[in-house]
């Protein structure tokens, strides 16, 4: 599956230092080794809607960390899959009289264009499910060969008492976890599972939905056999970073390492599970469900500025829960203003330590509030009245030339915002 136009990106002076990220399976900060490319697989959208906020505030953390990985020197191998076939994507097909195909095929295009728009670097590998259902089907013959499937009425499962490790990313007592999957469209109470959390591997043709051939019969895969196979066979057996909102943590990607490390035998299937807190409108986590939601696409249609959307994301970490509003895009539309007047100038306040500074910001957990706070500092400064050192017209080199210098200071800042941040301070066109 194709994805989207990569972005230039400048290359900066030096290197920054390897960072550190929140792992919610250990509870503590993971130091990512750089000495070796870091593998990183995010759970993607199920095309049946555009792209909301919360969305893109997602895929917003882990663009950040590729970002501040490849400045540190290092090399990132990214993957995303997308859930081209699934409950949610038949159902609004059945309910607005469309082929499921057709409405995956739309909602991807916008997704596409939703996140060239907004600057994230693309995967390396852009996975559908459809595509990818012979890596399945492979996969859940596998855990057949080890015991690890049974059957009720033709739909398979997986028996989680066979994971040694099953539990150790959520932490959540077995109540807990039946109440979540409860919440998450599983099917604890079904007579014949040997476990309520037991979850589905393939589930058997019915009359109406789409289905694919199989050694097992007819059918399609259940939800977390999805990414087990696709990562694996992209990335290998143990993966260094698992992203995701912090919704997947159970029962998606607890379900997914059990799978993956029950097939292969290797553990753990991530070094890293980084999570992202889930965005809000209205007093409720924005869901398609529900319906508050706020589309990238549509702000965009309204002509707002992708770079501001991108910096009201950026104004809060990546893994606090937080709640959307007007005023949030008014102050990142105000804050983009006041940046590209400061980069716009012919000289500035030295920058080196500015850039300094937002490299640390970043290792350190992808702190970009704070990363957004240095760059303000520097453009008070930079917009003070006489404070600008310097009045040479002339244009630094494009790689960031002269740097030391009053004239090299606003294009050094307007390539760390781009290289690191992902925020364009062009000037908009129009």
């Amino acid at each position: 599956m194709q994805s989207w136009p990569a972005p230039e990106v400048p290359r900066l002076p030096g290197r920054g230092p390897s960072g550190q990220v929140r792992d919610t399976a250990s509870g503590g900060l993971h130091t990512l080794d750089l000495t070796r490319p870091v593998r990183m697989y995010v759970c993607g959208i199920t095309p049946y809607d555009a792209a909301h906020l919360g969305h893109a505030f997602t895929y917003l953390t882990y663009d950040l960390l590729g970002r501040a990985v490849r400045d540190a020197g290092g090399e990132v191998v990214y993957v995303q899959n997308v859930t081209d076939v699934d409950d949610p994507l038949l159902e609004r097909a059945d309910r607005d009289g469309i082929d499921w195909r057709a409405l995956a095929a739309t909602e991807i295009e916008r997704y596409r264009h939703d996140m060239a728009a907004l600057r994230m670097i693309p995967p390396a590998e852009y996975i559908g499910v459809v595509e990818a259902i012979p890596l399945i089907i492979e996969m859940i013959s596998g855990l057949a060969e080890r015991g690890a499937v049974y059957s009720v009425e033709g739909d398979l499962y997986f028996p989680v008492a066979l994971a040694d490790r099953f539990g150790e990313v959520s932490h959540l007592t077995h109540a807990a976890m039946t109440e979540s999957c409860v919440a998450n469209g599983g099917d604890p109470g079904r007579p014949g599972k040997k476990d309520p959390v037991d979850p589905l591997l393939w589930r058997a043709h019915r009359p109406g939905e789409p289905s694919w051939p199989s050694p097992f019969g007819p059918g399609r895969p259940g939800w977390h056999i999805e990414c087990a196979a696709i990562a694996g066979r992209y990335l290998g057996d143990t993966i260094d970073v698992q992203g995701g909102g912090t919704d997947l943590i159970f029962p998606h990607h607890e379900a997914s390492a059990a799978h993956a490390e029950v097939a292969t035998g290797a553990a753990p299937f991530a070094r890293a599970y980084v999570h992202t807190g889930l965005v809000g409108l209205d007093g409720h986590k924005m869901s398609k469900s529900r319906g508050n939601l706020e589309f990238v696409s549509r702000l965009r249609t309204r002509g707002v500025d992708p770079a501001a959307i991108r910096l009201a994301l950026l104004g809060h970490h990546h893994a606090e829960d937080w709640e959307w509003n007007a005023g949030e895009l008014e102050a990142a539309t105000a804050r983009l203003a006041r940046w590209r007047r400061a980069v716009a100038a012919p000289a500035g306040p030295p920058a080196t330590a500015l850039l300094d500074e937002v490299r640390g910001r970043l290792a350190a957990d992808l702190d970009a509030p704070g990363a957004l706070a240095a760059v303000d500092r520097w453009v008070d400064l930079a917009l003070s009245p006489g404070a600008a050192p310097g009045t040479s017209a002339l244009s630094p080199p494009s790689d960031g030339g002269s740097v030391g210098t009053a004239a090299g200071a606003p294009r050094l800042v307007e390539e760390t915002v781009d290289a690191l941040l992902g925020v364009d301070l062009s000037p908009e066109e129009g």
